[in-house]
């Protein structure tokens, strides 16, 4: 039995693995995918306050809580820079590194320096009357929609799940100072349907930073894949189970 821990999104909740969570459980495995502070049923804590290392926070208090350990922590978008601060944190805890379309920072970078769009609705939101509130980005036309996800039914459930993302996530520097971090095995699982103008990836190095050959692997859809292919997305995941 492997333990997943499945951290969503900038915007998101815990709510966008439903469909992948019974799949992976009733492979036997255990699972968990909390809402991040300010998110989901947390929605009602967001503030100015709230950043990076807040959500760092929420991952490594559910990690050492539930006492976890070889964890498979999976990272989707923004949750990226999430996973990596949490596996500086606590090394130990975490068995395997999942970068599901996902910001791939280096020591002391936020989101804006890994995907330079953030940095414009960042922007715009400290002009904006709150000064801290990212509002979600607009549906866009198929092949793009709403976050990749294209059906009608599916677009109207994933926009009433979603929430302002805060400004401190996207300004907040990841922490990689830990060496034990460079020891986790990474996979990369990049999305390579329609993708947006202005969203950039980085090339993964061929080498991973423990040495061994960098695993990508592609799903054919758009950026919310654990909504519009669930089950392709839990095959690959229950091979590093």
């Amino acid at each position: 039995m492997a333990t997943f821990l499945l951290v969503h999104g900038a915007w998101h909740s815990g709510r966008s693995w439903e469909r992948v969570v019974p799949l992976l459980e009733t492979a036997g495995h255990r699972v968990f995918a909390p809402s991040l502070t300010g998110h989901g049923d947390k929605v009602h804590l967001a503030g100015p306050g709230v950043g990076l290392d807040t959500h760092v926070d929420d991952v490594v208090r559910l990690i050492t809580e539930e006492d976890l350990d070889d964890v498979v922590l999976v990272g989707h978008s923004y949750a990226g820079l999430v996973i990596s601060s949490t596996a500086n944190r606590v090394p130990e805890r975490v068995a395997h590194l999942v970068y599901l379309d996902a910001m791939v920072p280096e020591d002391g970078e936020s989101a804006i320096d890994v995907q330079p769009l953030t940095r414009r609705l960042v922007e715009l939101a400290e002009r904006s009357e709150s000064g801290w509130r990212v509002p979600p980005l607009p549906e866009q036309p198929a092949p793009f929609g709403l976050f990749g996800v294209t059906d009608p039914a599916d677009v109207a459930w994933l926009r009433g799940t979603l929430s302002d993302q805060l400004v401190r996530c996207l300004r907040e520097p990841v922490r990689l100072d830990n060496p034990a971090v460079d020891a986790i095995p990474r996979t990369h699982i990049h999305n390579v349907g329609a993708t947006p103008a202005g969203i950039v990836r980085r090339p993964v190095p061929p080498v991973q930073p423990n040495g061994t050959a960098a695993q990508v692997w592609e799903l054919p859809t758009g950026h919310d894949c654990m909504i519009t292919m669930p089950a392709e997305l839990t095959g690959l995941l229950l091979k590093l189970a």
